[in-house]
């Protein structure tokens, strides 16, 4: 698979797209709260919701590497990324099967 592919399924599909801009909104008013509150309470949550599935095991690698205390904050968002950007890729690939039988129903063989 070419880098060019990669990115076309992981950011210019339209379902990829719509879940990076609704992560991509979730971060910006995390941050805006966190900067602009005294509390800003689990406000991260949000964002970690849309990283769900593949974050579990970004935890796990956290806890590893940092130890059984706290996970530090940029393993925590880089891994949170990571699997965003992942789960957007594996969106695009189910988006590219799904248009791919689609067109193999409707056309002759």
């Amino acid at each position: 698979m070419h880098a060019r592919t990669l990115m076309r399924l992981t950011f210019a599909n339209p379902a990829s797209a719509v879940y990076l801009g609704l992560f991509g909104a979730a971060v910006a008013i995390a941050t805006a709260v966190t900067a602009f509150s005294p509390d800003p309470g689990f406000i991260w949550v949000w964002p970690a919701f849309f990283a769900f599935p593949t974050l579990v095991f970004a935890v796990v690698v956290g806890e590893a590497v940092g130890g059984a205390g706290e996970v530090p904050t940029w393993l925590f968002l880089g891994g949170l990324v990571a699997c965003v950007l992942a789960q957007s890729l594996c969106l695009g690939v189910l988006v590219e099967v799904l248009r791919g039988r689609r067109r193999g129903l409707t056309q002759p063989h």
